[in-house]
This record gives C-alpha cells, sequence and structure tokens, in this order.
C-alpha cells in the first residue's frame, strides 16, 4: 500500500516540539509517549532492515513500527490476527449493531476520569443489554455480544461511546434451545436508551460516593454534595442516544465492519488532505448534516490537542465480550449454540506448522511481503539489519542444508 502524501507523523514532526513546550504542564507522560512513537514509527531511529530480491536484485529497506495503538500504521497485522479469532465465534443467525452514547454532561466528566468512566460506560451497556434480552416481554434469552469502546466523533471531539456487534437471539433460560428475535428487529431502543441512563448514574453516583470521581476546573464545584446533586437530577432529564442500525447481511459483513472498527485510530492518515501555513485539514462526515463529507480545517496545535484527548490509559481493553461470548466459557458456549442451531460444529483447531510473521502477515491478508515488487518473480530476503544506531549489519549467507 502507497504511502499517503500526509501523515499524522508528519504534523507532530513539524509541530510537535512547540505544542510540547507550549502544553508542557498538562501533557500526561502517555500522550508524550504517542507523539514519540508517531513520529519515530517506521523510520531509522527504530532500526529496520535490508530486503534482496534473490532473482533480480532489487533491495528495499523496510523499518520498524513503534507498536503503539494509537498509532494508525501499527493496526493491519493485529487487527488480522484478531479477525481471524473472532471468524471462529461467528453464528448463522442475524447480527446487530448497538450504539451506547453519553451526552455532553457525561463526557466532561469522563474526561478528566477516563479509566473510571469508560469502565462504568462499558459496564452500563453490557448490563442493559444482557437485562432486557432476558426479559421474556422482548426477547427472554441470555445473549452474548462484543463490544468496542470509541472515544472520538468525525471532527476529533471527545465522544466516547460503545458499539455492540449482537447475534439476533440467545440461549433459553434452561439452555436446552435457541430463541431467535424477530427478524431485523432485536430490542427496542427507547427501553435500552432509559434503562443504559439509569444504570449508568447510579453507577456514577456509586463511585462518586467510594471517591473514585475527581473535579477539576470548571467541574470543581460538583465536588459539594448539593450541586452534585442537582447536577445528577439535570442530567436524569436529559434523552440518552442509544440506536441499533440496521442487521448485517452475514457472517461475512460483521467480520468486514468488526475489521474497520475494532482497531481503529482517532483518525487515519488518509483522512488527512494537507498541511499549510500551521493549518491541517482533513475529511470528515457530518452526521448532523445527511452524513455529507465535508473539509475541517483546524491550526495544528489544535489538532494535535484533539487527536491527544483520545489517550487510552495504560492497559485499560477496549474490546470487551460479554454473556455466552465471555472469555471464560466462550468455547463451550458456542458447541451449545451451534447444537441447538443445527448447524456442523467448528473443527477442532489444530497446532499450526510454524510460521514467521511474513508468512502469517500474507495468509491474514492476502498481501505478500515476500513477492519482489519490481520482478513479481524472486521472493525478497533479509541480507542486512539496521540497528537504531543507523548502523548496517551483514547477514551471513543462508546455507542450503537440503
Amino acid at each position: 500500500m502507497a504511502r499517503p502524501a500526509l501523515e499524522v507523523a508528519d504534523i507532530f514532526r513539524l509541530h510537535g516540539p512547540v505544542y510540547r513546550e507550549a502544553h508542557a504542564a498538562s501533557m500526561t507522560s502517555g500522550q508524550r509517549r504517542i507523539m514519540r512513537d508517531i513520529e519515530v514509527c517506521r523510520t531509522a531511529a527504530l532500526g529496520g532492515h535490508v530486503d534482496q530480491c534473490d532473482a533480480c536484485g532489487h533491495r528495499v529497506i523496510s523499518l520498524n513500527s513503534c507498536r503503539n495503538r494509537h498509532c494508525g500504521k501499527c493496526q493491519a497485522l493485529a487487527k488480522a490476527k484478531w479477525l481471524e479469532k473472532q471468524a471462529a465465534h461467528l453464528l448463522p443467525v442475524e447480527y446487530f449493531h448497538v450504539v451506547f452514547t453519553v451526552p455532553d454532561r457525561i463526557r466532561a466528566i469522563a474526561l478528566q476520569n477516563k479509566r473510571v468512566i469508560y469502565k462504568i460506560l462499558f459496564q452500563s451497556a453490557a448490563e442493559t443489554l444482557r437485562r432486557i434480552a432476558r426479559d421474556p416481554k422482548h426477547l427472554g434469552a441470555k445473549i452474548g455480544f462484543l463490544a468496542v469502546l470509541h472515544t472520538w466523533g468525525q471532527n476529533l471531539h471527545h465522544h466516547p461511546h460503545v458499539h455492540c456487534v449482537v447475534p439476533g437471539g440467545g440461549l433459553s433460560p434452561g439452555k436446552d434451545r435457541w430463541i431467535s428475535s424477530r427478524p431485523r428487529f432485536f430490542l427496542p431502543v427507547r427501553v435500552l436508551s432509559r434503562l443504559f441512563r439509569g444504570i449508568f448514574l447510579h453507577r456514577l453516583k456509586e463511585a462518586c460516593a467510594a471517591g473514585e470521581i475527581q473535579f477539576h476546573g470548571r467541574l470543581q464545584e460538583l465536588n459539594t454534595a448539593e450541586k452534585f446533586k442537582a447536577w445528577l437530577q439535570a442530567t436524569r432529564k436529559t434523552e440518552w442516544v442509544v440506536y441499533c442500525k440496521p442487521p448485517f447481511g452475514g457472517p461475512a459483513q460483521v467480520l468486514d465492519y468488526l475489521g474497520r472498527y475494532t482497531h481503529r485510530v482517532a483518525i487515519s492518515n488518509h483522512r488527512l488532505v494537507r498541511l499549510e501555513d500551521g493549518h491541517v485539514t482533513f475529511r470528515w462526515r457530518d452526521y448532523r448534516d445527511s452524513n455529507k463529507q465535508k473539509l475541517m480545517t483546524l491550526k495544528a496545535d489544535e489538532f494535535i490537542r484533539r487527536f491527544l484527548l483520545h489517550e487510552l490509559p495504560r492497559g485499560f481493553v477496549r474490546i470487551r465480550h460479554y454473556g455466552f461470548l465471555a472469555n471464560a466459557r466462550r468455547e463451550e458456549n458456542l458447541k451449545l449454540c451451534r447444537q441447538l442451531l443445527n448447524v456442523p460444529a467448528q473443527p477442532d483447531s489444530l497446532v499450526p506448522e510454524p510460521e514467521d510473521w511474513r508468512a502469517r502477515y500474507e495468509r491474514l491478508t492476502g498481501q505478500s511481503l515476500s513477492l519482489c515488487p519490481a520482478c513479481h518473480r524472486g521472493r525478497m530476503v533479509v541480507i542486512q539489519l539496521l540497528s537504531r544506531f543507523g548502523t548496517f549489519y551483514d547477514l551471513p549467507p543462508r546455507i542450503d542444508s537440503s
């Protein structure tokens, strides 16, 4: 894949030093790490290797990746590995896409308490889906689903929300039959919205009582019990947005969706249009205006600030499984689901033959890193290593032991 004309790394390299100096007091160590990693990703600073075609002699220098999960260039292989596992978890049923969002009042608190609020967001969305699905008035079944946290909107503002991918049905209370949802209908979104709001605010109140939530700056007045109680009452009157998109066409569409959403970062390099006169222009979709694609121009300082808003807490898991897809008994539950759906069981996984990262990348993505890009006949062979200090080391010639 060709390198985009403009990358986030280019913006960081050019305007990062001034940004770091101007915001030295407010930047977290994690934000500094994000900037540093993206700046040096696939540069000589991380080392690399030289490949040479064994047929035509064409040479290519490949530089190492930073592997930071906020870097858009480092997600391809991680995504492919993850999707390979998810393919085995799909069932031959309709799948639904349910999105849980929080209002502006919550977003402000989340920005100051990311780990706690993001955790509450996951827990509240999961409890809402399971409780409504378990109710005999709706589905009356134990469901399973995958949830992915996104923290951004198309304009890069802080907009935490959870995407849930849910099979259209679940296990009966006695686990003796599969209960299917109605065609093209999963659960009533108004009921989901009201319950989600109640559960979230209850958990938020508990977290505040336990001293887990901190209020700073313009939110500092919420540290008083009276102010927080009034704020809570006003937030209860706000309509919270939960929506369910039309069901996917089948398991293949589910995998395609997961591939586009699970390992996404705040903005991909391909959305960037230009960097000139200290301003960044990028493409975005205005969902409030019939989903039209538009251009937005920000000062480089503001672009960097918005990008860094989406720093995830260290070690925070942003892809989670619930219900019968929870990690603990997933294989056992999926086997039972397939039996009740009367579909063939998944073949027992075989221990794969040892393969290097190049072979695995080609198998998972369909793109060969070994085929010579010049002659398309020979294979690319590593002949030199490049250290982080910019020194090349020749590798000994390979000996044919056949």
